[in-house]
């Protein structure tokens, strides 16, 4: 995990510090015992937590815009009007840092999948997916092969980078697939809300909550999320229960939405 074992080994020796005990009489064998013992338990207790959250994310259903049910359909008359919202595939060229990468990467796969459903052209969509995926080298990527994408929240994409030390990338990845699949929603509620059960609005506060806490989390241990965690903390205005709920919260945040979009797809901006 970036920067989370040195940030906890100095936890570690900090609580040694404040346990007292007179420094003079123990050897610098036993400091060290105690340091490994500590880190070791933090790691543990982080990476616990971590587990749990991922499990539960991986419990939940996928959201309509990106399930392979085909619950949402398009009549051929709805299909002449394109959407005029996809991200811009130049947002892969500026996608400057690791984290930009990851995260327009995993915007760009969710716009995918809008643009097949409206019969479009998808070959700038792979092109742009395959010059991130490159750029960003990430072994972990393999786990996702029998996914749809990397946006895909699967135990095993978790896993993959959890043991491949990008685990922050996750909680990025996945928090920006919520939230473009929020904002293609927001743009055309009308069509979309009519695919969605109680149990997808209820989902949708659930996964809020879960990456949330996870980048919250996160924060404490390497500062450069810190955007990622406030970008989407407005959202939690979103906390339906059920359809006709969500869709008149997805009404009053759709300004936020937006927001919340354009800030994690150029965060550096």
């Amino acid at each position: 995990m970036k920067k989370l074992s040195i940030l906890a080994v100095a936890f570690a020796a900090m609580t040694f510090a404040a346990c007292g005990g007179n420094k003079s009489a123990q050897t610098a064998e036993q400091e060290d015992t105690l340091k490994t013992f500590e880190q070791a338990q933090i790691e543990a207790s982080i990476k616990m937590h971590f587990d749990s959250l991922a499990n539960e994310l991986g419990k939940l259903q996928q959201l309509p815009i990106v399930a392979k049910d085909g619950k949402i359909s398009l009549t051929d008359q709805e299909k002449q009007v394109k959407p005029d919202y996809l991200l811009d595939l130049a947002a892969a060229d500026n996608a400057m840092t690791l984290s930009e990468k990851y995260r327009v990467l995993s915007a760009i796969e969710v716009d995918k999948e809008l643009a097949k459903l409206y019969d479009m052209p998808v070959d700038g969509y792979d092109q742009a997916i395959a010059k991130l995926a490159a750029e960003i080298n990430d072994p972990s990527f393999k786990a996702a092969e029998d996914a749809a994408g990397v946006y895909e929240a699967t135990q095993a994409l978790y896993d993959a980078m959890n043991e491949n030390g990008r685990i922050n990338y996750f909680w990025q990845i996945v928090a920006t697939s919520l939230v473009e699949q929020l904002y293609i929603t927001s743009q055309n509620t009308d069509k979309f809300i009519g695919s969605f059960t109680d149990e997808n609005a209820a989902n949708v506060t659930f996964r809020l909550i879960l990456i949330q806490d996870a980048l919250d989390r996160l924060t404490e241990y390497d500062p450069e999320l810190s955007p990622v965690a406030q970008a989407i903390s407005p959202l939690a205005v979103l906390n339906a229960t059920t359809v006709s709920e969500f869709k008149a919260q997805l009404a009053e945040a759709k300004e936020q939405i937006a927001k919340s979009r354009n800030d994690l797809v150029n965060l550096a901006k």
